[in-house]
């Protein structure tokens, strides 16, 4: 066989990529400490947010644009890149629709920094970050104040959770607390009704005459709330169900909670 002929200058060496461009570079990931938020809804919702520090944003030409035109001006300039770079980062499921968000966390309230008619949510060893990452998106649909949950046996506020939370993340906050039964005592001190959710409980919650503040305190699916949890509670009430499926979801059940409080309280 006959080799190419090489019509390159005498002395040039031979590119290292054998006819073939270089690979661009891949974006870095983010520094630890940081939130990844990534998809449409999160993305634009934090960008337009004031009060998150923002600190890079990678965005397609087609996202870069959407967000231009839906907010304007934006805060950062946008990394263009391919979807594959963003990919790269979060893996090839990750249905980030050509943005991809790196910001501060947003900073939590204090326990006694609250609203006197404050609706909370306080989560026990909830760890699935789809499932607390959809409670957060009701949390924001029903107006609660804030989550109290544990640093703990609890998901970061990034990454799935935040894409779960479809934007929630901007209008409800985590209050991270070292002990959650601790937390609990406390609001009660304050004045809070704690209305625990539990299956085996013998109260329906369509009898509860809720008053404000409140805190809805739920448990993992299966294992359900912890003992401790459940004795600082100030009531226990369950969702009576009358089809042949006695449980739901998690983030269904703080659905029908907060609406069925709702519903009363007004």
């Amino acid at each position: 066989m006959t080799s190419r002929r090489d019509d390159r200058p005498p002395g040039r060496p031979r590119p290292a990529y054998h006819g073939r461009r270089p690979a661009r570079p891949r974006p870095a990931g983010p520094a630890d400490g940081v939130s990844v938020l990534y998809g449409w809804h999160p993305v634009v919702q934090a960008m337009g947010n004031t009060e998150r520090r923002l600190h890079r944003l990678l965005a397609t030409e087609n996202g870069a644009a959407r967000l231009e035109a839906e907010l304007g001006p934006l805060r950062i300039v946008p990394e263009l890149v391919r979807p594959s770079d963003i990919n790269a980062l979060l893996g090839p499921d990750a249905v980030h629709q050509g943005l991809y968000l790196e910001a501060e966390p947003l900073a939590a309230p204090g326990l006694d920094d609250l609203p006197e008619d404050a609706l909370l949510l306080a989560l026990d060893q909830i760890t699935d970050p789809h499932n607390v990452g959809a409670i957060v998106r009701t949390a924001a649909a029903f107006g609660v104040a804030a989550i109290v949950t544990t640093a703990r046996h609890a998901p970061g506020a990034t990454g799935v959770l935040a894409k779960s939370a479809s934007g929630g993340l901007e209008h409800v906050p985590f209050i991270i607390v070292r002990n959650l039964a601790e937390a609990l005592i406390a609001l009660g001190e304050r004045g809070f009704t704690r209305i625990g959710l539990d299956s085996d409980a013998e109260v329906d919650l369509g009898s509860l005459e809720p008053r404000r503040p409140a805190v809805v305190v739920l448990g993992a699916e299966g294992k359900g709330l912890r003992e401790r949890t459940r004795s600082c509670c100030d009531v226990l009430a369950k969702i009576p169900f009358t089809g042949a499926i006695r449980s739901l979801n998690v983030s269904n059940a703080a659905a029908i909670t907060l609406y069925a409080l709702r519903a009363r309280a007004e």
